[in-house]
């Protein structure tokens, strides 16, 4: 059967109705989508400004929190940014550590005492061979002989040096036999042998309490240094010279400015509490000649085998010094 020419002009019109349905759809989801995109685009942009905002607000208080709760924070508990757990944990590894590290100290010091003297050095390898010193103690000794205030100085230190070999002390002391070492080892207090003042006579400060500096004649006390044990062999003695083109005279107390060896050895402060070294004065006896003019002296230990030339030390077993007096 054949179709009307009216039923073909229908089928177009119902076909171009339909297609203006369906763009009209699409139309209307492309607009949701637009809608939706731009309601996404504003939650994104609040939530990123809250972000901002939080952010913000979290320096804010991070700020505040970082000086504020420094030395507590009531949030968390820390004090000075640790908790009281590891406080204590912190305190106790520290207190067994160095207690440790006492301990380990006052051992090893405990042993090396028990390995000393009380009245021995252990090691005497510097002090082997003793030094000399003078009195007045005074590199350079310079002075007007007719001004007492250029002297009393020296005079001053000769006396105070001397109090301990007053004769009414040194009589309280023993009796020893020249010569001689005096050893007491197995005693436990040692005695001391008499040294009088008056041995070094015009040097003594006794007979002329200027020591002879109101003459322009000098008196140099000279004595050794103490060394524990110390035994020097043959007979030892004090020699001077001045380094000079001429002799100069003079003069030694005791005589021939010998050390006795009964003043050997030396035991030490403890049981050795009285001792007295003994001493040597040496008198320069300057002429007018010699007023003006520095003295250079030298004096040895000689006589034994004490060093007295060695080279690193200008002390040992030898002292120099300089005088130069004036009228």
């Amino acid at each position: 059967m054949s179709s009307s020419p009216q039923d073909q002009n229908q089928e177009p019109n119902q076909e171009q109705k339909e297609e203006p349905k369906e763009e009209r759809k699409e139309e209307a989801k492309a607009e949701e989508k637009e809608v939706q995109n731009e309601e996404t685009k504003e939650e994104q942009k609040e939530e990123k400004k809250e972000e901002k905002k939080e952010k913000k607000e979290g320096r804010k208080e991070e700020k505040k929190e970082s000086w504020k709760d420094f030395i507590y924070n009531p949030r968390t508990g820390e004090f000075l940014g640790r908790t009281a757990s590891s406080w204590g944990l912190i305190l106790l590894f520290y207190l067994v550590f160095y207690g440790f590290l006492a301990g380990m100290f006052t051992l090893t010091m405990w042993v090396m005492l028990q390995t000393l003297d009380e009245n021995v050095p252990r090691y005497q390898d510097r002090v082997a061979n003793p030094g000399l010193v003078i009195r007045p103690h005074a590199a350079e000794i310079e002075f007007n002989r007719s001004d007492p205030t250029n002297y009393n100085q020296y005079i001053q230190q000769l006396h105070n040096l001397l109090q301990h070999y007053n004769d009414s002390v040194q009589e309280r002391n023993d009796l020893c036999l020249v010569g001689e070492y005096t050893e007491q080892d197995d005693e436990p207090i040692k005695k001391v042998c008499q040294f009088k003042r008056s041995t070094l006579r015009q040097c003594s400060g006794l007979p002329d309490s200027t020591f002879g500096y109101a003459d322009g004649k000098p008196c140099i006390i000279i004595k050794m240094n103490r060394v524990i044990g110390l035994k020097p062999r043959g007979d030892p003695y004090i020699n001077c010279t001045a380094k000079r083109d001429s002799l100069l005279q003079i003069q030694y107390f005791p005589s021939e400015g010998r050390l006795d060896k009964m003043f050997f050895p030396y035991y030490g402060k403890k049981v050795h509490p009285d001792y007295v070294q003994p001493l040597v004065a040496v008198k320069l006896l300057l002429t007018k000649d010699d007023y003006n003019v520095e003295q250079t002296v030298e004096c040895k230990v000689e006589g034994t085998d004490l060093s007295n030339n060695d080279d690193r030390d200008k002390f040992q077993g030898r002292v120099t010094f300089r005088v130069k007096v004036s009228e």
